[in-house]
């Protein structure tokens, strides 16, 4: 039951993969990303594949547990004991690797992360907007991929891709050709109602306690956008995540040694990392700046989830900032610390550091990118990045003026003062 096909947009291939899944009448998985975007993505699926004649009991919602990926053996075995017979992957990101799950399935991975035609599970399907600028987003596509099957999909889910794209793409985005026309939709639902909606869903998923539960029983389930606003679960997470980014957010930044990257090192059980480096990368200015990272040394034991965003300032530059790129690029250079008079200890023998971070690395968008890495392999990237450490320019460039001794005179001043009084 293997499926192969693959994709970089909505086809009729992938219409008719849920079409199939609704009229087998056989145990379906949804296992939806933990954000405002996966969410809202399970849950347009959850609602077509109930239009279209799938028994409720028969779907199975899996999210998984805080720190962990889709690939993990540990949420494999879990997506195994539902027993499906058909997966769907949402907005989770793809690497290459073994069956989404141990058994017979099909397995259809949706999503808009980046990735090659070689990043998917063996023997699963995919469809994938990474490659089709402008890239959409995950629920844009599946609700794309939806919408023609039932007349109700539109009325009833309309609403739930603008909360994902709105998600993932911010307020601002602007509902022109080629995205679809959801000029209906906001008749219906104020802007700021399903803005709200987005802080709300995406809060309980960043607090300590890491209960997505909570977000999806709120919006996969009502037939009612309001309501989720009443939800005292998310209003309560959506706070205690507001008083964490005001507590961490004042961290003071280490740049690398070419000033490309600026470093906010922080520690906290709470997914704030990528709500920091979104602010940050929208103040911070120089002329070399590129990418701001926020580290977080307390949200996983023994691990440091980081996660990076252009800085506006280099927006619109000639040459566009690709941070996946320039994150395996610097974890492809050779460790400085090898060679030093006093070099910390470095293992010769052991692999690359590139091969050593994992598949857990640069992961996500050209544009917003990240990782979950080793403490060790961090501090190694921050020393082969020179995070901290000012580098002198070739002849003393760089150096303030007022930084100079005091007293010292140029030796090629030619006016002095002895010249002066012996012309006089």
């Amino acid at each position: 039951m293997a499926c192969t096909h693959g994709t970089d947009r909505a086809s009729t291939g992938d219409n008719t993969r849920v079409t199939i899944s609704a009229s087998s009448g056989k145990k379906t998985l949804i296992v939806p990303d933990k954000d405002a975007d996966g969410l809202s993505s399970g849950a347009i699926l959850r609602h077509t594949l109930i239009l279209l004649g799938l028994r409720e009991d028969l779907i199975d919602v899996h999210l998984l547990s805080k720190g962990n990926n889709v690939f993990d053996d540990v949420e494999r075995a879990r997506m195994l004991a539902y027993d499906p017979e058909y997966v769907f992957v949402i907005d989770q990101g793809s690497r290459s690797g073994p069956p989404i799950i141990d058994k017979p399935h099909c397995g259809l991975v949706i999503d808009h992360h980046f990735a090659t035609e070689a990043d998917f599970p063996k023997d699963s399907d995919h469809v994938n907007a990474c490659h089709s600028p402008p890239v959409v987003t995950s629920s844009l596509l599946i609700y794309l991929i939806c919408e023609p099957l039932h007349d109700e999909v539109r009325t009833k889910c309309d609403w739930l891709a603008v909360v994902g794209a709105h998600g993932d793409l911010g307020n601002t985005l602007k509902w022109e050709p080629p995205f679809p026309s959801m000029h209906d939709t906001f008749k219906k639902y104020t802007k700021k109602l399903l803005n709200d909606i987005v802080s709300l869903v995406n809060a309980p998923r960043r607090t300590s306690k890491f209960d997505v539960i909570s977000a999806w029983d709120a919006l996969a389930i009502t037939d009612v956008p309001s309501s989720v606003l009443k939800s005292p679960r998310l209003l309560a997470a959506r706070q205690e995540i507001n008083t964490e980014v005001e507590r961490c957010t004042h961290a003071a930044p280490k740049f690398s040694a070419d000033g490309k990257v600026a470093v906010f090192r922080i520690q906290s059980e709470a997914q704030v990392h990528p709500v920091i480096a979104t602010r940050w990368a929208g103040h911070l200015q120089s002329k070399a700046l590129e990418i701001v990272m926020v580290a977080n040394e307390g949200y996983v034991s023994d691990k440091v989830n980081f996660s990076c965003r252009i800085a506006r300032c280099a927006r619109g530059r000639e040459v566009a900032v690709d941070i996946i790129s320039s994150l395996k690029g610097y974890a492809g250079m050779a460790d400085p610390a090898v060679g030093e008079s006093e070099p910390v200890h470095v293992d010769a023998e052991k692999r690359p550091l590139i091969e050593r971070l994992g598949d857990n690395f640069a992961r996500g968008h050209v544009q917003a990118s990240g990782g979950i890495v080793g403490v060790d392999e961090f501090e190694e990237l921050m020393r082969i990045m020179q995070v901290g450490v000012k580098v002198d320019k070739p002849g003393g460039e760089g150096k303030s003026p007022a930084k100079k001794k005091a007293g010292a005179i140029d030796a090629k001043q030619k006016n002095t003062l002895a010249g002066y009084f012996a012309k006089t």
